[in-house]
């Protein structure tokens, strides 16, 4: 079994705004469940020499040191992993994630956080709530990629229609001539309304996609009531109640592959759209100016590529030999500077970059 921790969008924005003269970022592949964990441990130790070798400064080796000492002495920590671990420090800070993707071991040492790998976990998630909704029953699941399905604790949430309409608060019932078929499908609107009022307990502040598994005329009317934003569109139909929740957390997988391949095929899209009039650029110096002055408003960035060099503060990019220069590279500090003027980063493979650059970005105007 997995164990990850895939970090938020707001611990990335908090990654890219270190600046300090040692920062190492260490990207390890790890075996899962594996019965000598110090496989995992002695990788990284490796690396961690490597890093520790490159910091010149005294003071500030020592306190690395002592921070990876600490991590690498956790045995516990080590028995629990996913497919690659992440760390970044300083000689102030440790900072672990344990993420299901398997990235290219990789050290770097710098300025900079090398964050562009740790992007690919959250650029297209595998983490989906699906509500199993009927008259009868409902309940929310929490799917991710690796870990078995399980039920979300949603305090207020009704447990059925039945029991909702046997709460005493005023409005339960539909006034004037509302009877018959008119008067139910009133009924389980404020239903689903109650339901939909619950998840926000849950939800609120979150981006990760609702999944909705509902027969009609129930799902249209939980639709037409939802207040979350990352209601998928696709739904997994039938009754819920006769799916467990492996065989949800089956459907919602199938449903996220397709809706992610939708999107980043509909961003393609824009992509060409928008190189006509001079909004979607793929030349590197271009696109580390356009970054640089906050006009980037979505960024392909390819993630296994590593071109060497800096950016400067007016974005021009200073090209250096690999051997003189282990810092994160231009793609990573791209990336950083795209997210801290809020655009938006897809960590993806060179063949889903149109023209299959290292880098792609659409602009929020023309400069």
């Amino acid at each position: 079994m997995l164990h990850t921790d895939i970090p938020t969008h707001g611990e990335i924005l908090a990654l890219t705004t270190v600046s300090e003269p040692w920062c190492v970022s260490i990207y390890t592949p790890t075996e899962v469940d594996t019965p000598t964990p110090d496989k995992n441990r002695v990788a990284i130790e490796n690396q961690v020499k490597q890093a520790l070798d490159r910091v010149e400064d005294k003071n500030a080796r020592n306190a690395l040191s002592e921070a990876f000492a600490d991590l690498l002495d956790d045995e516990d920590y080590w028995r629990y992993q996913s497919r690659t671990l992440a760390v970044h420090a300083t000689p102030e800070q440790l900072i672990t994630h344990r993420v299901p993707n398997r990235l290219e071991a990789s050290t770097t040492v710098g300025d900079r956080f090398n964050i562009k790998p740790l992007l690919r976990a959250v650029t297209f998630p595998q983490s989906a709530f699906v509500l199993a909704l009927s008259e009868n029953a409902v309940r929310l699941v929490e799917v991710t990629a690796d870990r078995p399905a399980q039920d979300a604790q949603v305090p207020g949430l009704p447990a059925s229609l039945t029991e909702y309409l046997a709460l005493p608060p005023l409005g339960r019932s539909p006034h004037g001539r509302l009877q018959g078929s008119e008067g139910r499908k009133v009924r389980v609107r404020q239903y689903c309304r109650a339901v939909d009022l619950a998840l926000r307990n849950v939800l609120t502040g979150l981006d990760i996609p609702l999944i909705l598994a509902a027969t009609e005329p129930t799902a249209g009317l939980f639709r037409s009531v939802s207040s979350y934003p990352q209601l998928l569109t696709e739904g997994i139909s039938g009754n819920p109640e006769r799916l467990t929740d492996a065989e949800l957390a089956e459907q919602a997988r199938t449903l996220l592959d397709q809706h992610y391949a939708t999107e980043l095929a509909e961003l393609r899209t824009e992509f060409e759209n928008r190189r006509s009039d001079g909004r979607g650029i793929l030349d590197l110096s271009d696109i580390a100016r356009a970054a640089t002055y906050g006009i980037v408003h979505l960024l392909f960035v390819d993630i296994d590529a590593h071109v060497p060099g800096r950016l400067a503060d007016d974005g021009s990019i200073t090209q250096v030999p690999t051997r003189d220069d282990d810092s994160p590279g231009v793609l990573d500090e791209i990336a950083r500077r795209t997210l801290l003027s809020n655009g938006r980063v897809l960590a993806v493979r060179s063949e889903d970059i149109p023209d299959g650059a290292h880098a792609a970005a659409i602009l929020r105007y023309t400069p």
